[in-house]
Parts: C-alpha cells; sequence; structure tokens
C-alpha cells in the first residue's frame, strides 16, 4: 500500500548509520497534472511547481552519497499529450537546464540521459548536449534524465545493438550481460531503490530490465509535494527490506 504518513523522518547521518545505502534511485515523478488540477491552474503549473522536488531529491542523494538517481522526465508516450502541453514542457526543460547547471556544476552533479535522443527537437537536443559536456567530469552524483524514454523501446534499441554485433564479430554470446551491455543504462548499477509519487501502483513503461529486484516505495503524494523528508523515509523503509535476490538465507 502508498505510504503517505511520516511521523518523523530519519537524517542523513542516521540513515548512514543504520545500513546501506541504495546506489542507484529511480523516480517516477506524477501526479504534476493533478496538483495542478486540485488548484484550478493549467497543467504546466504542475511541472513548474515540480522543479521544487527535483532540487530536494538531488539534494538527498548528494547528502546521503547516493551515485546515481534516475529521473522519469518524459516518455514516449507523452508524445501523444495535446501538442500545446508538449512544447511547454520542451521550453520548461530547456530553461530549467539552463537555470540549474550552475548549481549542478557546483554540486558536482555529473548529467546523462537515456531514450531517443534523436526523438528530441533539435533545440533541446543542444541544450541537453552541452549540459552534458559542461558537467561530464563530476563523479559525486550522475543525474539520468529519461527523455523521450521507453522501457520496451530500450529492449528493443538493445536487441538490435545485439544483433548486429552477433553478425559483425565473431563468438559473441547472447546471454543477459550482452544484452546488459546495450541497454541505454549500461555501466550503471541497476536501481536499487524505485520511488512513484501520486499512488499509482504500475511501472509505466520505466526500466522494465533494470528494476527486476528492485524495492518499491509508492506514496499517495503528488509530486510537486515531494521533499527531502520523503526521499529520507523511503530509504529508511529501504534499508528494512531483506533482500534475499530469490535466494535463502
Amino acid at each position: 500500500m502508498p505510504t503517505t504518513k511520516i511521523a518523523r523522518a530519519p537524517t542523513p547521518e542516521e540513515l548512514k548509520a543504520r545500513g546501506p545505502l541504495p546506489r542507484h534511485v529511480a523516480i517516477i515523478m506524477d501526479g504534476n497534472g493533478r496538483w495542478a488540477a486540485k488548484r484550478g491552474v493549467p497543467r504546466l503549473w504542475g511541472h513548474r511547481a515540480g522543479r521544487r522536488a527535483v532540487r530536494e531529491a538531488i539534494q538527498a542523494c548528494l547528502d546521503l552519497g547516493v551515485e546515481v538517481l534516475t529521473l522519469y522526465t518524459f516518455s514516449r508516450e507523452n508524445w501523444e499529450r495535446p501538442r500545446r502541453e508538449v512544447q511547454g514542457l520542451m521550453r520548461f526543460l530547456v530553461r530549467t537546464l539552463d537555470e540549474e547547471i550552475d548549481n549542478l556544476d557546483q554540486s558536482r552533479v555529473r548529467l546523462g540521459l537515456i531514450g531517443r535522443p534523436q526523438e528530441l527537437d533539435p533545440t533541446v537536443r543542444q541544450v541537453v548536449t552541452r549540459a552534458m559536456k559542461r558537467l561530464d567530469h563530476h563523479r559525486r552524483l550522475t543525474l539520468l534524465l529519461a527523455l523521450s524514454y521507453s522501457g520496451r523501446a530500450e529492449l528493443v534499441d538493445a536487441v538490435k545493438g545485439l544483433v548486429h554485433e552477433a553478425r559483425t564479430k565473431s563468438g559473441v554470446r547472447v546471454d543477459e550481460s550482452a544484452l546488459e551491455a546495450h541497454l541505454y543504462t549500461a555501466g550503471f548499477p541497476d536501481p536499487d531503490l524505485l520511488i512513484r509519487t501520486s499512488g499509482e501502483m504500475r511501472l509505466s513503461n520505466f526500466l522494465l530490465w533494470q528494476v527486476a529486484y528492485t524495492e518499491f516505495w509508492v506514496t499517495d503524494l503528488l509530486w510537486p509535494d515531494f521533499r527531502r523528508r520523503h526521499f529520507f523515509q523511503a530509504v529508511a523503509d529501504f534499508q528494512g527490506r531483506d533482500r534475499r535476490f530469490g535466494r535463502v538465507d
């Protein structure tokens, strides 16, 4: 069941003392539209309000020493939304990257992209690429933006890449490791923890391969209301899970 009440979230120091921390956290940032609808304002206002929640999640990762944070920013299915909303989201993304790049640089955050960048507007691709190049030397935290992303499309692209490799090279073994090497997330650990806001109990075509043994934490909070303390509570719950990966003690 979704988690809704938090009496007192643990501090980063308490979490570090309690046990292992997740290396990779992924977030499905859901509820921006509903947040706006509850207030009788345009849907884009909800996405703008969610910007603070993104800052809070990034800072929480920095506080805890999380290595990778993946944000489900824009799915391939989102292209089916009204044209005006999609254009507004792309403009908002560009403006946010331009305005946040200095903070990311000062915090030593590296930026990455997973998805199909060729489907993005050239202006958006240019801004994202420029930000990635500027931040590429940082290693304190890697922020992966899932843009024009689809878990099924990722698997299709990975299979295509593996088939091409098998046709052009000899001795290629077709196994899990070979397929993983062609995923968008190649080189990064699988998520240890997946956070989803708005109470929905589904993956929404997100990281279908990578979350095979990921711990889920779902909250009824809408994304613009998500704060650092909620992130810490999710991590505390994660630390209480018995992760056996199909084995027995």
